[in-house]
């Protein structure tokens, strides 16, 4: 059984952390501001530069509930410190990804181009060299969005196991298949 509900939360130098009256924490640091709505049951104290998660009972769902909430505030302190970041690997012939006026472009294999426009407080950059697959790189402070978008993008065209085409994290393992050929 896991016990990280437990463990306090390091508040960093210039990171301040705030719990309202209705049980919403907010982490504030250099990078921005998120805010963390908690669950009612459990309760949320700061102390000597930590934070602390608490529940009510040893309930199933309190015990959930409590290494859930205490990974959501944790996530939140170290996105407003430090920030998030994925990369993703657009691999193909004539695939090709770039950045303009805010909105990414790709080409993907089909008839048309891709246009993804980010959300607010996502930004996107790409890096192509010549002889090198283009390199998408996604940052944010709040994880869920950084991860939900380079899963939206990666969806576009995810990685198919014959020639390993497609959009695919950097350092993802595609296992590849053997084509027709090889039954003969």
């Amino acid at each position: 059984m896991s016990r990280i509900g437990q463990q306090p939360i390091p508040v960093g130098d210039g990171v301040t952390v705030t719990v309202a009256a209705n049980n919403v924490v907010t982490a504030k640091g250099p990078k921005g501001e998120l805010m963390v709505p908690v669950d009612p049951d459990l309760t949320v104290k700061v102390e000597d530069g930590e934070v602390l998660v608490e529940r009510p009972t040893e309930q199933q769902r309190h015990r959930s509930m409590h290494g859930l909430y205490r990974s959501l505030i944790d996530n939140a302190v170290i996105g407003v410190t430090e920030g998030y970041k994925k990369q993703l690997e657009v691999i193909g012939v004539g695939y090709r990804a770039e950045v303009n006026n805010g909105v990414l472009e790709l080409a993907l294999g089909f008839s048309h181009p891709i246009y993804f426009l980010p959300p607010d407080d996502i930004s996107i950059t790409t890096e192509s060299a010549r002889g090198k697959n283009p390199i998408i790189t996604i940052e944010g402070i709040d994880k869920q969005m950084v991860g939900q978008v380079a899963a939206k993008i990666r969806a576009l065209r995810p990685p198919e196991p014959y020639k390993g085409k497609g959009v695919r994290y950097v350092g993802e393992y595609v296992r590849r298949k053997a084509g027709k050929t090889a039954a003969r």
